[in-house]
């Protein structure tokens, strides 16, 4: 581990959010040097940013703690190109209005994590449509195009792997690191910004907008990037069965964002605590070092603390308590993710396996029927072992029908 004189590229260190920094010992001195502006930028491609994202996030916050300003940098110009950073195929293309909407969803989020104000420490909101949609083209291949070089843009990881897999990489797409590293440039003029941040990922789009600004007569920029988390068992973080661990509410509960984090891996514990929350280095330890069953105590921990960094302190002790009545207690309880079906479905009649795959447990019927001969599936706390069972009005509790998959995974069917 490194030794850094700057607080937060220290705490940085300490708790494994760095992967790369483009000069570690110019960004330590200049930390030392008063406070400093720092960005992160977010794409407005969905109405929410993931588990992913809050890594960035969580570094902006303690860039904030440490005594600098940071700044969230809204997409709303490049959200119109799309990064083809490690895709295989070109983003949907959004129009002006649902990118709109998008970055007033996403918003929501940066309040519980970051303080805005006037004050000198206080983060600031950006939007790059507000340079990037008022450029003259031919001025600006003039001004910025003539400083990068596109034999070293095809050398970037994320364009060469989609040209190596022989797959299109249009015009459009090439732009977006052009953008990316105007976006540096443009927000060292306007607000004394030295520091860009992001996943391992961007380290290419980033670097190029310190290069930018030393070809452009410009100050030494600097760059950080947090390692591409993934779990003990090697898989990508922030995946589930049915889709990203969204950071919004309205699209991932904060009962199935608390039950993702009480899932980890016994090992990634420890790393996950010093990554997602803000307890002291000491009381991690501690929680990381229990073993055989007290480790759940410390996975609860893990869950409940992410949470409220998320959702707020509120949702993160009701999502605890609907957890444990669940569990403990073998409950029905109110906050569970639920799935509306119609009335007459359940007047009439519903098959037990369409049941669970209408809840997304399941991706087919055959698989349903699996899962009953293994015993993997229940119906308010009862094992089904019957695959033509009919679900009906009478297996009602509290107003629903109570569907678990294994031990962890339950959700609610209400009729309306």
């Amino acid at each position: 581990m490194t030794t850094y004189k700057s607080d937060f590229l220290r705490v940085l260190d300490e708790r494994g959010l760095v992967h790369q920094i483009s000069d570690p010992a110019g960004l330590d001195k200049l930390c030392c040097e008063g406070t400093q502006t720092a960005y992160v930028g977010y794409d407005a491609t969905a109405t929410s940013i993931h588990i992913g994202n809050l890594i960035s996030l969580t570094m902006l916050y303690w860039f904030q703690e440490t005594g600098h300003r940071p700044i969230t940098l809204m997409g709303g110009g490049t959200s119109m190109v799309g990064d083809p950073s490690f895709r295989d195929d070109q983003r949907k293309l959004l129009t002006v209005e649902e990118i709109a909407t998008n970055i007033e969803s996403i918003k929501r989020v940066f309040g519980r994590i970051l303080r805005y104000g006037d004050g000198p420490t206080d983060a600031m909101m950006a939007n790059n449509a507000d340079w990037l949609l008022k450029l003259n083209y031919v001025e600006f291949l003039r001004e910025v195009g003539r400083h990068f070089s596109v034999n070293r843009m095809l050398s970037f990881d994320s364009v060469k792997l989609r040209l190596d897999r022989e797959q299109s990489l249009s015009f459009l797409e090439f732009n977006y690191m052009i953008m990316q590293g105007y976006d540096f440039v443009e927000l060292n003029r306007r607000h004394g910004c030295r520091l860009q941040m992001g996943g391992s990922d961007q380290w290419g789009n980033i670097i190029n907008g310190v290069d930018l600004s030393h070809r452009m007569g410009g100050p030494q920029l600097y760059c950080v990037t947090t390692p591409l988390l993934t779990t003990a068992s090697g898989a990508k973080m922030g995946k589930t069965a049915n889709g990203a661990v969204w950071l919004n509410a309205d699209v991932f509960s904060p009962y199935d964002f608390w039950q993702y984090f009480r899932n980890t891996e016994d090992a990634d514990v420890g790393r996950f605590l010093k990554v997602f929350t803000r307890l002291p280095l000491d009381e991690i330890a501690r929680l990381a070092a229990l073993g055989g069953s007290e480790i759940n105590e410390a996975k609860k921990i893990l869950a409940t603390e992410i949470t409220a960094i998320v959702h707020g302190r509120e949702a993160a002790d009701a999502a605890a308590e609907t957890a444990r009545k669940t569990f403990e207690e073998g409950g029905t309880a109110a906050d569970l993710p639920t799935v509306i079906v119609i009335k007459p479905m359940l007047e009439n009649g519903l098959g037990v396996l369409q049941a669970f795959l209408m809840a997304g447990f399941v991706q087919s019927i055959s698989e349903a029927r699996r899962q009953v001969k293994a015993g993997g599936l229940r119906v308010n706390d009862a094992v089904v072992t019957d695959e033509r069972a009919m679900l009906g009005m009478s297996d009602l509790a509290e107003g629903a029908i109570k569907l678990s998959f294994g031990k962890k995974k339950h959700i609610l069917l209400r009729p309306e």
